[in-house]
């Protein structure tokens, strides 16, 4: 996969983090050591997720049979649209900060990047492969995290940047499924 795309791919799983990462930031309560463990939580499960994802999408091939595109891209045009669903969606729900939430996020803003590993990562011959697409998907959604982090203390109007940036990454996800399905 060429690095445009897997970037694509990285900036389009790290939106529900950087979502997440902004609705947390906007609290005063929330110090920047829990902000720096809420990025780095985001950034390993989606490099964990993706990983395993890929994993054992390339097992899947070798052994069972190979995944068509086209069924790789609906799951990921699926996965997009509920983004975009879960963008249209009220989130007015209290944020629980303690210890067992960066492990209960980082895996909920993960599970997209499972998905998009086994789906689109899963012909990657080489682990060395496997582990820079993962590696690059962490490292994004971390430093997308950070971001969202320095810039929640300047946003006064956080469901409607949370909504966005649901809508951003369901349509970057929609478009390159499209784009699989149709290729």
């Amino acid at each position: 996969m060429e690095m445009k795309s897997l970037l694509i791919i990285s900036v389009a799983l790290a939106m529900d983090a950087s979502a997440i990462a902004l609705s947390i930031g906007i609290n005063c309560a929330v110090s920047k050591t829990k902000k720096i463990l809420f990025a780095i939580s985001f950034g390993f499960f989606q490099f964990l997720l993706s990983f395993i994802g890929t994993y054992f999408g390339v097992l899947f091939e070798e052994y069972v049979t190979s995944i068509p595109n086209i069924i790789g891209g609906m799951v990921i045009a699926f996965t997009g649209v509920m983004m975009i669903k879960d963008g249209m969606e009220q989130k007015d729900e209290c944020l629980l900060l303690n210890p067992k939430m960066y492990f209960i996020l980082g895996i909920s803003v993960s599970i997209d990047a499972l998905v998009v590993g086994f789906t689109v990562f899963h012909h990657v011959e080489s682990t060395i492969s496997i582990l820079f697409n993962s590696i690059t998907i962490g490292l994004v959604t971390f430093v997308l995290s950070i971001c969202a982090f320095f810039f929640s203390r300047y946003m006064r109007r956080i469901e409607l940047i949370s909504k966005y940036a649901d809508y951003i990454g369901g349509i970057i996800l929609l478009l390159f499924g499209l784009k699989m399905i149709f290729a």
